[in-house]
């Protein structure tokens, strides 16, 4: 083992000195994703040189996919990507753990982890109800984003992304309306809440911005 070899986890996780890593005759290392909260276990992919100096450099996990032979970002196309919090390297420095904040499910099936329901049932159900929530968010962030790409003519979504200041007039609405719902303590502050985030994803999409963006600034901002 090499000096290189043998530095701290800790000096990769803060000076991201990639020389302190073991890769495989195809210059790859395994990572294994692990939850920064609840210590659960999310997936186990490859990552190259590559995809971890993207990782460091924009704190969202990426990988190389040794089927498609191409460097991927978790979440790229779901939304469910992984916030990166640290990166360790084991003793012999050819694993990785990544310790992250997912924002979503880690398995391409939909389950949190893709090691299935099960591992920590107390846990899963907990989590059930909060996946839910998110999961409607994003199947919100969805359709807007197959609006903009479509932009169908009848769509009150296309109006809105087409126009920057009816977007922004019919955004700064809905804020009034929630407040002054909430001011009446009146039951349909809930549907002006839904209503608001409508418009706000919409707003969003309008500055090529996501909502995958959101979740990952407010996971960042716990603890």
């Amino acid at each position: 083992m090499t000096d290189n070899q043998s530095r701290t986890d800790r000096e990769i996780r803060i000076s991201a000195d990639l020389e302190a890593i073991t890769f495989d005759g195809g210059g790859l290392i395994p990572v294994v994703s692990q939850d920064a909260d609840t210590g659960d276990v999310l997936m186990v992919a490859w990552a190259n040189r590559k995809a971890l100096e993207e990782t460091l450099a924009t704190r969202i996990m990426h990988f190389w996919s040794r089927s498609r032979k191409t460097l991927w970002k978790k979440g790229e196309t779901s939304g469910n990507a992984q916030s990166l919090v640290s990166l360790h390297g084991d003793c012999d420095g050819d694993t990785l753990l990544a310790l992250v904040n997912p924002l979503g499910p880690a398995c391409h099936t939909g389950e949190r982890t893709c090691f299935g329901k099960g591992a920590n049932p107390e846990r899963d159900r907990a989590n059930e109800g909060a996946q839910a929530g998110s999961s409607v968010l994003r199947d919100l962030s969805t359709i807007v984003e197959e609006r903009d790409r479509e932009r169908p003519e009848d769509s009150y979504t296309t109006r809105l992304l087409e126009d920057e200041n009816l977007r922004l007039k019919k955004l700064g609405e809905e804020v009034s309306e929630l407040i002054a719902a909430l001011v009446r303590r009146d039951e349909s502050a809930s549907e002006e809440a839904a209503d608001l985030v409508y418009h706000l994803v919409v707003a969003l999409r309008g500055v090529g911005r996501s909502w995958a963006e959101v979740e990952q600034a407010l996971t960042q901002r716990r603890g």
